[in-house]
């Protein structure tokens, strides 16, 4: 018997935000396997289907569980939030798979796409995505800050918007900070900073303020914090917080 193996994204929090393709492979699952409170997140529709919860550090563990219930001829459902592809499980399955047996490498895997933090703040305050951006997490439990910092300076000095993800935790409380002191020796104070808590869901929590009077104790690790290009505008509104877009054009640049 030939096992499957999909690794699907479960959004930002909204079951209304799950796609139905991600919905179609959970349900059709024999075995659901994934951090806690993402499995939380999804329904179980199928009648003797099983759920394997694990702990949120031990990823490659988790992947290696699923591709072995796969080799055994099990529909396996990897459960990620936001999308499986950005700093999530899809990277570690194929991970496994690199280092696993031979075997592995012919199973079916397939990822199915989610909504992921980035989008989903974005979206709770306008469109400050709509030019160049990029994407670095904060956490270095697999990588040095040295590597951080480094990737930090680049994207600023290239003048990037630049969407964080995993902004601090009670282990490394101080690294948002030194990010945000690292920004202000490259980009001016009036550099737009949003923050967006809980992005996507029912308990959702905006900031908008700028890189030189933004506070890092008001982010926790459901917060994702998006520092603006000299593109990104905010768009003034009486009695309501402003839109925040970047421009899509250069100065100077087309009609």
């Amino acid at each position: 018997m030939t096992g499957t193996l999909t690794i699907v994204g479960v959004g930002p929090g909204r079951r209304e935000l799950i796609t139905p393709a991600a919905s179609a492979a959970i349900a059709d699952a024999t075995d659901l396997i994934g951090y806690g409170p993402y499995l939380d997140r999804v329904s179980t529709l199928t009648p003797g289907q099983i759920r394997h919860a694990s702990d949120n550090r031990v990823e490659l563990d988790r992947a290696r569980h699923a591709l072995a219930l796969a080799s055994d001829g099990r529909r396996v459902a990897v459960v990620s939030g936001g999308d499986p592809g950005v700093f999530a499980m899809a990277a570690a399955v194929f991970e496994a798979v690199e280092a696993g047996p031979p075997e592995w490498r012919a199973l079916d895997i397939r990822v199915e796409p989610g909504v992921t933090a980035m989008l989903a703040a974005a979206a709770e305050v306008g469109a400050p995505l709509g030019g160049d951006f990029c994407a670095i997490s904060l956490s270095d439990n697999l990588k040095s800050w040295t590597t951080i910092s480094r990737r930090l300076q680049a994207a600023a000095g290239a003048d990037f918007v630049i969407a964080l993800y995993n902004p601090l935790s009670k282990a490394r409380p101080h690294q948002l900070g030194e990010a945000f002191a690292l920004l202000r020796e490259i980009k001016p104070p009036s550099t737009v900073v949003v923050m967006v808590r809980a992005a996507g869901s029912g308990e959702v929590r905006r900031i908008i303020t700028t890189l030189g009077e933004v506070d890092p104790d008001s982010a926790d690790m459901r917060t994702l914090v998006l520092i603006g290009s000299t593109a990104t505008r905010l768009i003034a509104r009486d009695g309501k917080a402003p839109f925040v877009y970047t421009l899509r054009r250069e100065a100077g640049a087309g009609p």
